[in-house]
């Protein structure tokens, strides 16, 4: 048991960055906690997640959003009273995922470098399934509201992969001479780089595949 805790991986995802201040808060409606409440706020974003993935942010509208959930544009504003806030909200959404999953992984008590390899097996079934991460994505690429609103895409995984590859090098799972600062910039761009692929050739039906060859390559490369 004493052996599982030490190598139990400590690493953290950082919060995301912005930049920007006052006047692009998230500007949600009024804060319901009602099951209700909660569970109609949570079917407008899936619905306006879906839509922005396969339409972007110009492609979709508040009424496009509407009729997907059945409701009047004036009962999905009382709960994102604009387009922009339903954008926020997303990429929320879509940042909320991965402290939760890496917690879930580390919970198996793994080394570092199985951890990252389960990480990131984990995250690429999420974007194969998903719907608010693959709107969240999107968004992230497009970058459609003002400079600094939304969170620096990539950063928190670089931070993220490379703790666990510093972690890795002190346990002696990394290979001699790997630098953890650039191999977690390769892994960061092969692995959403095969995201990005897999989203445009066929709507993420074989990432996980895809991913588990780029994986075996890179890792094959990386543990000692």
């Amino acid at each position: 048991m004493t052996q599982k805790t030490q190598k139990q991986s400590r690493a953290t995802f950082p919060a995301p960055e912005r930049r920007a201040s006052g006047g692009h808060g998230p500007g949600r409606g009024p804060e319901l906690h009602q099951e209700r409440a909660v569970q109609t706020r949570d079917q407008i974003l899936d619905a306006a997640a879906e839509l922005f993935d396969r339409h972007g942010y110009a492609g979709t509208s508040v009424k496009n959003v509407a009729d997907r959930v059945g409701m009047t544009k004036g009962a999905v504003y009382f709960h994102y009273p604009t387009k922009e806030a339903l954008t926020i909200a997303v990429v929320d959404a879509l940042y909320d995922r991965w402290p939760l999953l890496l917690e879930a992984v580390q919970a198996k008590g793994l080394g570092p470098m199985d951890t990252l390899s389960e990480l990131l097996d984990q995250t690429a079934a999420t974007f194969k399934d998903d719907v608010v991460v693959q709107g969240g994505v999107r968004l992230q690429m497009e970058q459609p509201l003002p400079e600094g609103v939304l969170p620096q895409p990539y950063v928190g995984w670089i931070s993220l992969i490379e703790q666990l590859l510093a972690e890795a090098e002190e346990a002696g799972e990394l290979r001699a001479g790997v630098s953890p600062s650039a191999a977690a910039h390769t892994l960061v761009s092969t692995f959403f780089g095969t995201q990005h692929i897999a989203a445009r050739l066929d709507r993420r039906q074989d990432l996980t595949q895809r991913w588990e060859e780029a994986r075996d390559l890179i890792f094959y490369a990386l543990r000692a």
